[in-house]
């Protein structure tokens, strides 16, 4: 699980459509720094230290995993995709965004590249303002004054004009979900995705404990004499594991992301059971699902069979090398019969047969997006 710490950043610009810059150079950040927590007001200034147009400027907080280094590499990449120009020309310039790393959480840092606490940040006012407004009671690592107070001590005289114009917060995953499950088929890319979002969004992880069940190397060399206590050891796993960890509310993550969803039992144990065997089991689970929490976004990752041997492959584990393209069919055919069957679960079927979402970022951002929009 990576850390998660809050970083201020300022956005300016005097070029262009100002509004659309800053909304433009917001969304970036939410999608390649971190989660965009808290955005001020807008305020106008005059251009400061040269002659130009005015600036609208801000200050926003944000939850990320980087380091200050990637932090500061990305922050200039995203001002680079939105137009920023950087010359060689010494001072002050006319600038289509500018974003600035204020504080990283309470650390002090000196390199070549970065000092953090910004070493400007309070002498300007249009920089100060804005922040206080989302930041008052944080303590300036240095100073070890709250910035309220630093803000008071500011001999910036520049004046500073709040505008009639609000940018809009990029909607985060744990205020739309308290609860998603990422399901699909063998090697589809469920435990991968749910890392990334868990990563991201700072989302407590339930992972299925497939590696510590004794009988699943056991069922893919015997499945007929092995299916049945495997399917019911996973049901008495999965039920203990889902019914534990969604009753334990954490205060420290935001909401709960797994990697599967406790039907996927039904939908294994309807292909390698027999009738009289799965007639038993139905009943076991019918009792086992009312007690189970419904996901609030139940997200089906669609692969294509070659795909799936492809990625299985890759994975290398050995029990699951003589999986057929015929058992992952019946898996899939499973899954479709429940979706189809699904009227009050909230579904998102995503097809990921031709994309990598675990190393492209677009790839992963087009994931979010459905997410956030469905």
């Amino acid at each position: 699980m990576k850390i998660q710490r809050i970083t201020y950043l300022s956005l300016g610009t005097n070029q262009g459509n100002k509004l659309e810059n800053l909304q433009n150079a917001v969304h970036l950040i939410d999608d390649k720094i971190g989660a965009v927590q808290k955005i001020s007001s807008i305020y106008k200034t005059a251009a400061w230290g040269f002659e130009g147009d005015d600036f609208y400027n801000i200050c926003i907080k944000v939850a990320t995993n980087l380091s200050t280094e990637t932090l500061l590499e990305t922050a200039l990449s995203i001002e680079k995709e939105l137009g920023r120009e950087r010359t060689a020309q010494e001072g002050y310039q006319n600038r289509k965004i500018d974003i600035d790393i204020l504080l990283f959480d309470d650390e002090i840092i000196f390199s070549k590249t970065l000092i953090v606490p910004h070493p400007k940040m309070l002498e300007r006012k249009f920089v100060m303002v804005p922040l206080v407004e989302i930041a008052s009671g944080v303590l300036h690592p240095i100073e070890k004054k709250q910035l309220s107070v630093c803000l008071q001590n500011c001999n910036d005289t520049t004046e500073i004009i709040k505008i009639d114009a609000q940018l809009i917060k990029p909607i985060q995953l744990s205020e739309k979900y308290n609860y998603i499950a990422i399901e699909g088929n063998i090697g589809a890319g469920k435990t991968s995705l749910a890392n990334l979002l868990s990563d991201q969004y700072n989302a407590k992880l339930v992972l299925e404990r497939f590696a510590d069940n004794p009988f699943l190397p056991k069922f893919y060399e015997d499945k007929e004499r092995y299916a049945f206590p495997l399917e019911m050891s996973f049901l008495a796993d999965r039920y203990q594991q889902l019914s534990d960890d969604l009753a334990q509310f954490d205060l420290f993550k935001n909401f709960i992301i797994s990697d599967y969803y406790i039907f996927k039992s039904l939908i294994f144990a309807q292909v390698t059971l027999s009738k009289e065997e799965y007639q038993l089991y139905r009943k076991m689970f019918n009792l086992i699902y009312k007690e189970i929490t419904k996901p609030d976004l139940y997200v089906y990752l669609y692969q294509n069979t070659d795909r799936l041997l492809e990625n299985i492959k890759k994975r290398g584990r050995v029990y699951e090398q003589n999986i057929e393209a015929e058992y992952l069919k019946k898996i899939h055919d499973g899954y479709q019969n429940f979706i189809k069957t699904q009227e009050n679960l909230n579904l998102l079927i995503i097809d990921v047969s031709e994309i990598d979402f675990v190393n492209n970022p677009t790839d992963y951002n087009f994931i979010i997006d459905k997410i956030r929009n469905n």
